[in-house]
Order: C-alpha cells, then structure tokens, then sequence
C-alpha cells in the first residue's frame, strides 16, 4: 500500500500555491480588499440596510477571482476535458479542497458562499448527464461564462430533509397551444435567488405524498410571473442569500423539464457524494489550520513566564484533536481513491456510507477545532480579530445542510445493519 501522494499531484499544489501568491494575493490586498477577510469581514460582506444581502463589492471581488482562476486553468479542473476542465478524480479533488481550507481565509477559497479558485460546478454534470441537447447547449456554456445561474430549489419548511412529501406540484397544462407545466408551491433556502436566471425547482408531477417518484426537476426562469422572493431569512452565517421563495400560478414549457418525468430526486442526488467528500476535505483542512495556528500561539504566548503549551490542559484536547484529523484524512483520501476505481451508479450501493462518515465526522471535528482554538486564543480567539469565529459560523451549517448528520448517520446504520447497501439482507 502506498500512501505517498503522486508527483504530479504534489507539483499541481505546487502550481496552485504558486497563482495564489502571483495572482490572487495581490488581488485580495488592492484597495483595500482586506475589509472582507480581517475583523471587518462580516461588515464589509454584508448589506444590512437591504436584507443582510450580500453586497456588490463582494460578489464582484469572487468573481474577479474566479475569472483569473478560469483563465490559468484552475476553476474548472474536476470538470471534463470538453468543458474546459482537467478529468480532475475525487482523489486529486479532495486532496486539493483540503490544501486550500488549511490555508485559512482568504480569497483563494472562502466557502462560506463555496467560492473556490477550483470549482465544482454540479449543475454542468447535471446538465451533461439529464439533460437535452437543447438544454446542453443553452446552458452549460452560459453557466460556466456566468451568463446563466442557476439556484436551487429543494427544501421545504415543513419537511426539511424528507424531500418525498414536498407540497409543491406542477400540473400539465397548455396555454396559447403550448404544452407546459403550471408550478404552485413554496421553497427555503434558495441560495443566491438575488441573482439567478434560474431556478431548477423540484415539484410533485405524480404519484403520493412520501414516494420518491413522481417527483420532477424543472428549469423555471426567476423572472417568471408568480416568482416571488418573500423574505432572506438572517442566518449564524452572514451575510445571507437564501431566500423563501413562493411559486404561484409559474407556468414552464414542456421543454423546461430537466429528466424524465416523475425522476427529479435522482437529478437532486447525483452529484451528492461528490459534493460531500470534497466538503468533508473542506472541514479537515479547515480543522488542521485551527490545530496548526493554536499549536503556534500556545508556543509564543507567555502566561506567568512560562510557555502556554507546557501545560497538558492545552496539550491534550490539541492532541485529541490532531490525532482524528490523522485519521479522517486517511478515510477521506481511500475513499475518494476508491469512488474513483468504480462507475457512479456503484458509489451508491458501495461506498455511500463511507462518504457519509467521512463528511459528517468532518463538519463536527471542524466545529470542534474551531472552538478548541478560540478557547487556546482566549479573549483574542473570540474576536474577529482571528478567524476561529468565522471558520465555526460557515462549518456548523454543515452539520445541518450537507445532509444533517443524523441522516447521513442512519445511512452509516442501514449499511452497518444490512438495511441498505451491497450487504443488504
């Protein structure tokens, strides 16, 4: 068994570590850019005067970012070499999100709105694989040159992680001869509707409340008549662009539909395990940088003239600390390894547990480095003035919407008790 990372990986760190110092630092510290990674961060991000949403300044920085990236050969790496992308695997993926989270904050990797100088761009995949060469060809490109984006709708309040009893429908129904779908219902947490083209929206086609088919994907222009955005709901993790969204009397045209009929849950679910590996190296590197950083302030700092790190108090939970993140990173980098050794429709049946351990421990093992350094920094670790604050405020939505970790949990379970998976009873 070789656990040595391959050269070209490593020299690929290498090129990346090399476009962040040339190109995106001197970015992030012209005209003051500064303001939205020091302790005027969540000010400087944040428009409370029009919905605590993002502000303009901001989202323009990201995206000044992301065009640099595209143009060296970065954003679109895991992406297929027709769009532009490199075949980037899981493996290369999880070990290049991990890297760029042990950085800490800055603008080569901020993810608390999932900006990255190496992007993941599910909705492209989705596209590729569910839908029609008319919709390939309107949308991919426009999504990868951000002349389209589109936003997801999903969730619902009253059920949350139990997409099968979602309440909103679409009906066939013809206007002026054109065969279409009306659209009644409502949707939370519809990240970044303040600026989308689209909303690919889930609704109930067919079948009962609690099945999982009969439910549809539909592609629905944010602009449509009976599109309204009813409120930004004020999260732990500012600024905030998700949104209710109520979709009243909304009528698409039959080619509006993305899949077949009836089969949108798979559309909702096929890029989730690539997502949460990538996310769970995300928190890893995240937790490592929170170790890292209380290591060195423990070592300078100076209590009663002796150094903060001799005392075991600080040691231990430190240790504790460093010892799972060893481990974790061990299960996330064989599992990306071995999603890449299979077809995807095999990742479900095979390794769909595995990834939900990686990316559940992840988020909570983040949480608690965060936190650990906070308390090592004492008073400073608390302020804006270090970045613990804002690395536990992003990660502690994913123990909650990356799948909450009781559901990936209980897939852990059926696969463990023969529920579900190859060893299903």
């Amino acid at each position: 068994m070789d656990f040595d990372l391959s050269p070209e990986l490593l020299a690929y760190l290498r090129e990346l570590d090399d476009f962040i110092d040339t190109q995106i630092k001197p970015l992030e510290q012209r005209d003051d850019n500064q303001r939205f990674f020091d302790h005027r961060r969540e000010w400087a991000r944040t428009d409370f005067d029009h919905g605590g949403l993002p502000r303009a300044e901001w989202e323009a920085l990201l995206k000044q970012a992301r065009r640099l990236a595209d143009a060296a050969g970065h954003w679109r790496f895991p992406l297929p070499r027709q769009y532009g992308g490199r075949d980037g695997s899981h493996l290369w993926m999880a070990v290049i999100r991990e890297h760029l989270a042990a950085k800490g904050l800055g603008l080569h990797n901020d993810l608390q709105n999932e900006h990255s100088i190496v992007a993941n761009n599910p909705f492209v995949l989705m596209l590729r694989d569910f839908g029609t060469l008319a919709q390939q060809h309107e949308f991919i490109d426009g999504m990868l040159n951000e002349r389209y984006r589109v936003t997801f709708g999903l969730t619902e309040a009253a059920h949350g992680s139990d997409a099968t009893h979602m309440e909103t429908t679409a009906v066939a129904e013809t206007r002026d001869g054109v065969a279409g779908w009306r659209i009644d219902g409502e949707k939370m947490w519809t990240t970044g509707m303040h600026v989308a083209t689209h909303c690919l929206l889930f609704a109930r086609t067919s079948g009962r409340a609690g099945e999982a088919r009969g439910i549809s994907a539909l592609l629905v222009p944010a602009q449509s008549a009976g599109v309204k955005i009813e409120e930004y709901l004020w999260t732990f993790n500012m600024p905030t662009d998700h949104p209710r969204v109520s979709f009243s009397n909304v009528w698409v045209p039959a080619d509006a539909l993305l899949g077949p009929p009836g089969g949108g849950l798979a559309v909702a679910q096929h890029f989730v395990h690539e997502n949460r590996i990538r996310q769970a190296a995300s928190s890893l590197g995240a937790a490592d940088y929170c170790v890292r950083e209380s290591v060195a302030y423990a070592r300078a700092r100076k209590p009663f003239g002796e150094d903060l790190a001799r005392n075991q108090g600080i040691q231990f939970p430190l240790v504790e600390l460093a010892t799972q993140i060893e481990m974790l990173r061990l299960l996330i980098r064989k599992t990306a390894w071995q999603m890449d050794q299979m077809p995807k429709p095999d990742i479900e049946k095979h390794l769909s547990d595995k990834v939900s351990m990686c990316n559940y421990w992840a988020n909570r093992l983040c949480c608690e480095a965060a936190d650990r350094a906070m308390q090592v920094h004492g008073g400073i670790g608390y302020s804006r003035h270090k970045p613990f604050e804002h690395i536990y405020r992003h990660h502690r939505r994913y123990r909650i919407t990356e799948g909450a970790e009781e559901i990936q949990m209980r897939k852990v379970a059926g696969h463990l008790f023969g529920y579900m998976g190859a060893n299903k009873h």
